[in-house]
């Protein structure tokens, strides 16, 4: 053989020696001292484990989107690939036993592989405003495994990749969930309390207001400052507790972030304290914070313009009162088989006068009231005084809803800012000054 050859064979062979030791030495020297796929293996060994090991098992307070929905509260016991799960998603705080697996991939993954209460916030179908049409909750029930930090679980949601964390559960989780289920009248707001209500933040030395609008299907609030010339807000979903509430996002107050309210019995008000005299209060008040110009066109000497209560669309609107929604129902059981209202429309500064008008569905003639509109210029309020009936009297079925319309203490009017139902038009509120009255209609100028 060739001197050449031979040198060439032995150049060969030290290469390849070199890179048997190189790839040994990474193994070795990995500061993991295993494969990917070991540690995959490792992790999700570890993920079982930890998932089996709280006595209580683990709960989470799942936030899918904070940007427009509010928080679940879930329990899990995991065992040999069982869970038992409940949740406070409605007033079935059961508990039920389903499947999940730890799955791998290109990382650990914890699957809830069948159907479960979780799945409920996933479902497209089940949607809880109209602005979340065939996306349901934007909910997920598979979670990326990204280790533990203070004795939880930190967890990465599948599709928006969003941080959720498992807490060990107590018992008294599991029954806790019904509690907090119980808040959640005082969250909407009591019937005995005003309609209006704001979020009032102190950082020590200044204190500043928020209007507070709370949506029940969605667990979500929108706090807009009254400040004039700010566009500042607190927009946070909201969370029951036992206690109180959790906001999420956290309500910052300078440097200090307060996400646990509690509730205040005697005065409805919920409270978040931080120090050095920071604190939140979301809290009543008689009225709006803010006193809109909105009644201003319906005032004599305007165009003509008209707003309806239309039952077919309107009748599930968030921002009809209690007070409002059992007097149309009044109404109704009080009809004649077959006959409803259908319609309230305030038509304002037509041909024949300014008017309250009812419409029935079934047959029953439409009532007139015809009224004389007069500004509140100080309470920015309009009042509708008595110029008779149509018919000659006041209808009995109607006597309960038109002393409302008609209250002497007049109406607060309302442009809103969303829409609902079917039709694109704007909605306006109309709210008595003196009760908790509120009643929402389509504009139709």
């Amino acid at each position: 053989m060739k001197l050449k050859t031979i040198i060439n064979y032995l150049l060969v062979a030290f290469i390849a020696i070199q890179l048997v030791s190189c790839d040994n030495k990474e193994t070795l020297d990995s500061p993991f001292g295993a494969t990917p796929t070991e540690r995959l293996n490792a992790q999700q060994t570890e993920l079982n484990d930890l998932l089996e090991s709280s006595e209580f098992g683990w709960k989470a307070v799942y936030f899918t989107d904070t940007t427009q929905l509010g928080g679940f509260t879930h329990v899990f016991k995991f065992k040999d690939g069982v869970v038992d799960m409940a949740s406070d998603y409605d007033d079935d705080t059961s508990i039920y036993s389903s499947e999940y697996s730890i799955e791998l991939g290109s990382t650990v993954s914890l699957l809830f592989s069948t159907k479960n209460r979780i799945h409920l916030l996933s479902d497209s179908d089940n949607y809880p405003t109209s602005a979340l049409r065939g996306k349901g909750y934007k909910g997920d029930f598979q979670f990326l495994y990204y280790g533990q930090e203070d004795g939880q679980i930190i967890f990465r949601t599948n599709r928006s990749f969003e941080e959720l964390r498992f807490v060990k559960a107590t018992a008294a989780d599991w029954t806790d969930l019904a509690k907090s289920r119980a808040m959640i009248p005082n969250v909407i707001g009591a019937t005995t309390r005003p309609l209006f209500r704001l979020l009032e933040t102190n950082d020590g030395s200044k204190i500043s207001q928020f209007d507070f609008n709370f949506t029940t299907a969605s667990r979500y609030a929108v706090a807009n400052s009254i400040e004039s010339g700010s566009s500042f807000s607190y927009n946070m979903g909201i969370a029951y507790t036992p206690t109180g509430i959790i906001v999420s996002p956290a309500v910052k107050i300078g440097s200090q972030s307060l996400s646990e309210f509690t509730y205040e019995a005697s005065t409805g008000s919920f409270n978040a304290t931080g120090t050095a005299g920071v604190s939140a209060t979301i809290k009543y008040t008689d009225k709006p914070l803010v006193l809109t110009d909105d009644y201003l066109p319906f005032l004599d000497g305007n165009p003509s313009t008209a707003f309806g209560y239309i039952a077919s669309f309107l009748s599930s609107a968030p921002s009809n009162s209690l007070v409002a929604k059992t007097l149309l129902a009044e109404i109704n059981a009080n009809l004649p088989a077959g006959i409803t209202i259908s319609r309230v429309q305030l038509q304002f500064n037509t041909a024949f006068g300014s008017y309250i008008q009812y419409v029935f569905a079934g047959g029953k003639a439409t009532e007139y009231h015809n009224v004389q509109v007069i500004e509140d210029p100080v309470n920015k309020t309009i009042i509708f005084q008595d110029l008779g009936w149509d018919s000659g009297s006041t209808p009995a079925v109607l006597a309960k809803i038109d002393a409302e319309l008609m209250n002497p203490k007049g109406l607060y009017v309302k442009r809103e800012n969303f829409t609902f139902g079917g039709p694109p038009n704007k909605i306006y509120t109309f709210t008595s000054a003196s009760s908790n009255f509120r009643l929402t209609t389509y504009a139709f100028q």
